[in-house]
């Protein structure tokens, strides 16, 4: 995988940055988007990536995106999510709306793109392109005062399901990653791992990410759950 284009739709630090790194380190030119770029540009510099202020959810920017892509595209991965947390009688209708349309219907609109532009392609080793949804134990099981990202996160693996089943013979590769637990993020004090691995570590997931990409035509996962190993919910 020498040659390329690998998308990340909400880059930032932690599970963003490490996918970029192991991204580049296959030889793929990057293109990292997201709202706010200026915390991007040491990232880009380290990895020789382009940066794209945008919204996830705007379906115009998004469009504009992959069809101006200079290189095939082989990687497209989705990490934007919003959360609204409350009790349901409380909860805000218009923030409940902006919370689904960051997780879920951003999804659907790089689905939608991605798909679009490796449909079009050749080809490589059995494969078309690869796109990945981050996802998380919320799409699994909604957990109390936090319905709208649990409504997120169910429409999200949802969209992932019957995208492979549609693309899988088309030969495009999607798949849906419940991260399964809290990841670790030197950046955020409380999101420090004391070094018992009690955490996901960012590098350790992108890892499995890149797996994902790696995988036979033959045996593709449609969906993929990491988990730190002492977690007991």
């Amino acid at each position: 995988m020498s040659t390329g284009t690998a998308v990340i739709i909400g880059a930032g630090s932690g599970l963003s940055a490490s996918l970029a790194r192991q991204l580049d380190a296959r030889g793929l030119k990057l293109v990292l988007a997201a709202r706010d770029t200026e915390k991007l540009k040491d990232l880009a510099k380290d990895t020789g990536a382009r940066t794209v202020q945008m919204d996830g959810s705007d379906p115009a920017a998004m469009e504009a995106l992959f069809e101006g892509l200079e290189a095939p595209c082989r990687v497209a991965i989705y990490n934007p999510s919003a959360r609204s947390r409350g009790s349901i009688v409380d909860l805000d209708p218009e923030e409940v709306r902006r919370a689904v349309e960051i997780t879920a219907f951003g999804a659907f609109l790089m689905g939608r793109a991605a798909a679009r532009v490796m449909l079009a392609q050749k080809a490589r080793d059995g494969c078309k392109g690869t796109i990945l949804f981050t996802g998380a134990s919320a799409g699994v099981k909604g957990f109390a005062q936090s319905a709208p990202f649990a409504m997120g996160k169910f429409a999200q693996r949802g969209l992932a399901q019957s995208m492979a089943r549609e693309l899988h013979p088309k030969g495009v590769h999607v798949a849906w990653v419940n991260i399964d637990g809290g990841i670790s993020n030197t950046a955020r004090a409380e999101r420090t791992d004391d070094g018992t691995d009690k955490m996901l570590d960012p590098d350790a997931i992108a890892t499995a990410y890149l797996q994902l990409v790696d995988q036979h035509r033959s045996a593709w996962s449609n969906e993929l759950t990491l988990r730190p190993w002492v977690e007991t919910f």
